[in-house]
């Protein structure tokens, strides 16, 4: 079972959700508390409630860190950040409230396996329901489901791995769900194992991109060139937006860190509101530290 808070918060996600879609359509008009609350079918007081409850945020602070500006700030010196070494403890704020992964990478022997069981189970997260993979060695998988259709994201997952068998076992992906998304279970000392399959085993190159998200932290943000750059291959920032795309352990790889030279978001595999929402609620998080 997950935690009372993390159940909450998927239960306002909906929510959310819609309020964050409903102001990046009226931006521009800067729209007040209560328009945005007459949207999502809730009071001016409990919209902020619930807002603040999920987010960590007000809803006016929230939009402050999904703004262009705030964008621009969180890729202050996005080359240094891949370049630093950030010991536990010794790396700022941010980085205290980040997941702590430990990963390894599948071989392409195990990977053309016929025998591959992979286990698959739904939970709640604070993006709505998500859907978490697990190998024999750890998390391989995690992806979000959009207007109740399970279906679209089990072969979303299941296309990644063609030759692998996949089984729900919703017992065996709990323990990776709680991982991810309690903040509370965030420890060095427990890290969050996770397999890195690439979807062309034949290179090395997805997974390069993938190793170097890992190096950024919560609160902070980079750009596809700079991931070029720092995998030595300095001309392939869009083969490096092509791998972010095809990341398959989102969230947990913090893909929804990468952001366009300009500070804009970009586009995101899960969607650009969920991209939001991520964003502005790892601000929460680090706000609150």
């Amino acid at each position: 079972m997950l935690d009372t808070p993390t159940l909450a918060a998927s239960a306002d996600y909906a929510t959310v959700k819609r309020a964050i879609e409903f102001i990046s359509k009226r931006y521009r008009d800067q729209p007040s508390i209560e328009a945005i609350a007459d949207h999502v079918g809730l009071s001016a007081s409990h919209f902020q409630h619930v807002f603040k409850r999920w987010a960590g945020l007000t809803p006016k602070a929230f939009l402050q860190a999904i703004t262009i500006e705030r964008a621009r700030e969180l890729l202050r010196d996005s080359a240094s950040v891949l370049d630093a070494a950030y010991d536990v403890g010794l790396s700022g704020p941010s980085r205290l409230h980040d997941l702590f992964v430990a990963h390894e990478a599948l071989t392409p022997g195990d990977y053309r396996r016929d025998d591959l069981i992979l286990r698959y189970g739904f939970h709640p997260s604070p993006f709505g329901e998500a859907i978490v993979v697990a190998a024999p060695r750890g998390m391989a998988g995690l992806g979000f489901v959009d207007e109740g259709n399970r279906g679209r994201a089990l072969a979303d997952m299941a296309r990644r791995w063609p030759r692998a068998g996949l089984v729900e076992d919703k017992g065996a992906t709990a323990p990776y769900a709680r991982r991810a998304f309690d903040p509370t279970l965030w420890r060095p000392d427990a890290p969050l194992r996770v397999v890195m399959i690439g979807t062309d085993i034949g290179t090395d190159f997805e997974l390069r991109v993938w190793e170097t998200l890992l190096s950024v932290p919560m609160g902070r943000a980079t750009t596809y060139s700079d991931i070029a750059r720092k995998i030595g291959r300095p001309k392939a920032a869009r083969a490096v937006g092509a791998a972010v795309g095809r990341n398959p352990i989102s969230f947990v790889v913090p893909c929804h860190r990468v952001l366009g030279r300009s500070g804009a978001l970009t586009g995101y595999h899960w969607g650009l509101a969920r991209k939001q929402a991520i964003i502005g609620w790892e601000a929460g998080r680090t706000a609150a530290g």
